[in-house]
């Protein structure tokens, strides 16, 4: 009776082990004692080992010989549990009557045999699965009865051995189970089995998923944040129109999943959209925190998704991680088809859904993006300050950083970390700093590297370079104070630059990006068009939708290969070439920064697109006086031109100012080796190597140049070309 007792108080369910479920409970005692009965007919099955040591577990055996003795010794298994002592009076515990009439808290073990109307299998699969999560001992006794030590998890051949019937496991080795399509039940999914479920395959009760069933009382996981319900309807619920949110409100009820996509802008918060419709409805709805590790975990994501179930709430997925893992979340989601809750999916484009099924999917709602007004009055609320200097360069800010109510945000927090006033240049820095166009081949950042100084041009030329700056400064006023920007779709300014090559057309756009701060992009032509159909607008629409964020510079060099004039349509390419052309023009005008075109074929230009340009600068060959300036700017500092002729090289030689530039460069590497070793003398160019350059230039040019050109120096050209 000894060897009996201590038998049976090694494998009876430990009291101090308790659920807050009744039935749960019950069924985690089921599957306890099923184990501990398996451990004692594994026991029995060892003949050649006495039972010396009771808190031990039976050595694994050969699993082979296990699986052929299986049907054999079923009878006397079964003979066994009636005549043995110990497993008798594990059977007789079996026998214990089912709680009835128990409270079903929402979320527990009881109430998700309530609403899924289980039978007893299902029960004890469900218990089975769970166990594991419960009680620390289970694995290793689970480990034991499969004969495996890194078999730690149940199977369902663990199910087939521990209940009275082992056909009645057939009816939940069915994907279409509630138990696998609700995700109370996951496992391992295996590449060869045609449902991803076998007889060998892991069955996982999530963590997450057996603390709610077990203790259904429990607290919500920190990854999800229950949302605040809306005080009252705002401006943004207005704008997207409150009958449609309350006709998405009356459609969240329903018995399956629902998927609403809120489709936002970058930095937009669509916490309040959702809100709105969530206090309509009269539903909670929790939002996942942000954490991209998760998306590589699908069984956690589900996981999460029948926790908002269990709860009675509904879930928001918000954030780029949509966009970044738009395969994997649809994949997850579709598995989780039959789960009655609604799923509201933050998006930035549509085609992140094409993968969803249409009929999960409810009407898009779209967030509209701040107004001008909107970021005003958000600067000045995050900020808290009415300093009329500040709310200048709020105003500035609101037009040239179009920013959504996150970015605002998060701006804001950093500035107010400081320990001293804000000011303007706080401002702007701060904005510009969270900048960050993804642009990525289409175009390259261009650090400007000239002065307003070392711009020549003629009069006229010089006072519409001038009216381009001043219009960019005066667009906020007359936009917003003076009333213009309805009427012209707040848009920026287009100019075209053209002129013969080295006349100084990246010269002036470096210059306007310096002296407006705005961060300057060469686009790529040779990216950016495409020779399949359809590929330029997609990537023109990713170059403009970038660029729209933030005022900033885009400097289209040789623009006439992407501005051409539109053809007589004789074919299909054609077509498209003028619809790439009329796209572009569209884009243009609502662009909201500073665009500048520069060529040197402008009659190949479209006219239509050069009636739309706002200012047209034809950039001459320097004159005389303006070469002479030239000149003498292109010296270096350190060098020492005194025996230059400026005048004579001005008058003489009618170059663009970039081959005036190319030449002292080229002079200047022809003469650094003679001072080489001797950095005490200060360098000098004299006019036989500025000559020389020059003649070299133009013959780079495939220009003629006259002898009578040179003058005084012509026998320095005639020694040359001897040499």
């Amino acid at each position: 009776m000894n060897a009996i007792s201590n038998r049976q108080e090694v494998i009876t369910f430990s009291p101090s082990l308790q659920t807050q479920d009744v039935l749960a409970n019950y069924w985690l005692r089921q599957v306890t004692v099923r184990l501990r009965r398996e451990i004692c007919w594994r026991w029995h099955l060892q003949e050649n080992i006495t039972f010396a040591s009771p808190a031990s577990l039976p050595p694994l055996t050969n699993k082979l010989t296990e699986a052929l003795d299986l049907s054999r010794y079923w009878e006397a298994k079964c003979q066994f549990y009636q005549s043995d002592p110990t497993a008798k009076y594990l059977t007789d515990k079996l026998t214990v009557d089912r709680p009835q009439n128990y409270p079903a808290v929402r979320g527990s073990f009881s109430w998700v045999v309530d609403i899924l109307a289980l039978d007893e299998v299902s029960m004890f699969l469900l218990a089975l699965g769970a166990i594991v999560c419960f009680d620390n001992a289970a694995s290793e006794v689970i480990a034991a009865v499969l004969n495996d030590s890194n078999a730690t998890q149940p199977t369902l051949t663990l199910a087939q051995k521990l209940w009275e019937k082992p056909e009645e496991i057939l009816t939940v080795a069915d994907p279409e189970h509630p138990l696998w399509r609700y995700g109370l039940l996951q496992t391992i999914h295996d590449a060869n089995s045609a449902f991803g479920l076998d007889w060998q395959s892991p069955l996982v009760v999530p963590p997450l998923i057996a603390n709610r069933l077990l203790f259904p009382n429990s607290s919500l996981p920190q990854i999800l944040v229950p949302l605040k319900q809306a005080t009252s309807f705002n401006s943004i619920g207005n704008r997207v129109h409150l009958a449609a949110l309350r006709s998405i409100a009356g459609r969240l009820r329903g018995d399956k999943l629902r998927i609403i996509p809120i489709q936002a802008s970058r930095g937009a918060i669509v916490t309040e959209v959702v809100q709105e419709i969530s206090q309509i409805a009269r539903r909670e709805v929790v939002e996942l925190r942000e954490n991209f590790a998760l998306w590589e975990n699908n069984t956690y994501l589900k996981s999460l998704v029948t926790l908002c179930w269990l709860t009675g709430r509904d879930l928001l997925i918000s954030g780029d991680r949509v966009e970044a893992k738009a395969g994997e979340t649809s994949r997850c989601l579709l598995c989780l088809q039959s789960m009655p809750i609604a799923i509201f999916l933050g998006i930035r484009d549509r085609k992140e859904l094409t993968q969803i099924p249409s009929d999960l999917l409810l009407p898009l709602v779209e967030v509209p993006q701040l107004s001008y007004g909107d970021r005003v009055n958000f600067w000045q609320q995050t900020l808290g300050t009415t300093d009329p200097i500040i709310a200048a360069s709020i105003a500035e800010c609101s037009r040239r950083f179009r920013y959504e109510k996150g970015t605002i945000q998060n701006i804001c927090t950093g500035l107010q970390t400081l320990d001293r006033e804000i000011d303007e240049t706080d401002l702007i820095a701060s904005c510009r700093a969270e900048l960050d166009l993804d642009i990525g081949e289409l175009a390259q950042i261009v650090n400007p590297r000239f002065t307003a100084e070392e711009l020549v041009l003629p009069p006229k030329q010089q006072a519409l370079f001038d009216d381009i700056y001043q219009a960019m400064k005066s667009l906020t006023a007359v936009h917003y104070e003076w009333g213009t920007g309805k009427a012209w779709n707040e848009c920026g300014i287009s100019v075209l630059f053209a002129g013969l090559p080295g006349t100084g057309k990246t010269m002036a756009a470096e210059i306007l990006a310096t002296k407006l701060e705005l961060p300057m992009y060469r686009i790529d032509l040779s990216q950016v068009v495409n020779k399949y159909i359809g590929e330029t607008e997609k990537n023109l629409k990713r170059l403009f939708d970038a660029a729209d964020i933030s005022d900033s510079l885009l400097f289209f060099d040789e623009a006439d290969a992407l501005f051409g004039r539109r053809t007589e349509v004789k074919d299909a390419h054609d077509r498209y070439a003028n619809l790439e052309i009329s796209y572009l023009l569209e884009r243009m005008e609502r662009f909201k920064g500073l665009a500048i075109l520069a060529t040197n074929r402008k009659k190949d230009l479209d006219e239509a697109f050069l009636r739309r340009l706002r200012y047209i600068i034809d950039f001459p060959l320097p004159d005389v006086r303006e070469r002479l300036k030239i000149w003498q700017q292109a010296i270096p500092k350190k060098v020492d031109a005194s025996e230059i002729d400026f005048d004579f090289v001005a008058k003489q030689f009618p170059l663009a100012g970039g081959n005036i530039r190319s030449i002292v460069f080229n002079a200047c590497l022809q003469t650094a080796g003679n001072f080489k070793n001797e950095r005490s003398i200060e360098p000098k160019l004299t006019m036989e190597q500025i000559v020389i350059c020059v003649k070299r230039e133009y013959d780079k040019l495939n220009r003629s140049v006259s002898r009578e050109q040179f003058g005084v120096y012509a026998n320095l050209v005639e020694r040359m070309n001897d040499g």
